[in-house]
């Protein structure tokens, strides 16, 4: 991951495995914040009140900087820890993944505890849809109307998303473009308009891209 792109779940999604007797239900949803995170695990406990366990893991932020685990009654380290090592290793943030464990009876130890923990967690995320997100500069353009295509052509073939034209005395043409190509963008429209054109940057924002 770098400070300017990063990969999430595209959505949340949920898988069962079952290990001698032992359920271990897998729930993957997308958070943008510590307190988004635990609101999920507090819901999933109250959604499966009967499992015996509800084991967790979360990484936040676009360097995936903010990270916790939690055992929640198992051996410690055999459950939270791993979860979390399968995230990191998918090298996904912005997620949560909450598996909770039905007791089927049998004692799986420490080492096949971390097994099915992690391995719920795996096989939740190899059927989830993982995207990668850019931080997107968002910008404004006011051109003449009989520059508004050819610009918005030439943008778009150099990475820029076209949001919308708005069309007065003059044409208002809005798109966002990765911060690295910035640069790029302001020259070309300059260049293009002969230094005519007026470019804004706007603000910035987080988009998906598939």
């Amino acid at each position: 991951m770098s400070s300017a792109t990063y990969r999430v779940i595209a959505a949340g999604s949920s898988h069962e495995i079952t290990v001698q007797r032992s359920r271990f239900l897998c729930t993957l949803e997308r958070v943008h914040s510590e307190n988004d995170a635990r609101n999920v695990i507090s819901d999933i406990r109250g959604k499966h009140w009967e499992a015996a366990h509800h084991c967790s893991a979360f990484i936040i932020g676009p360097d995936g900087a903010l990270r916790h685990a939690n055992d929640d009654g198992e051996p410690a380290g055999t459950a939270g820890p791993p979860i979390l090592e399968v995230l990191k290793g998918a090298e996904v943030s912005d997620v949560v993944c909450v598996v909770s464990r039905w007791f089927g009876g049998t004692l799986l130890g420490t080492g096949g505890l971390a097994r099915a923990y992690a391995d719920a967690a795996r096989q939740t995320l190899a059927k989830t849809t993982i995207v990668e997100r850019s931080l997107q500069q968002v910008c404004q353009v006011e051109l003449d109307i009989l520059d508004v295509g050819r610009v918005e052509h030439a943008l778009r073939g150099r990475g820029a998303h076209v949001l919308g034209v708005d069309y007065h005395s003059s044409a208002i043409l809005n798109f966002v473009v990765p911060s690295a190509l910035l640069v790029m963008a302001i020259e070309l429209v300059a260049q293009m308009t002969s230094g005519a054109g007026d470019l804004k940057v706007l603000g910035s924002e987080w988009v998906d891209h598939s």
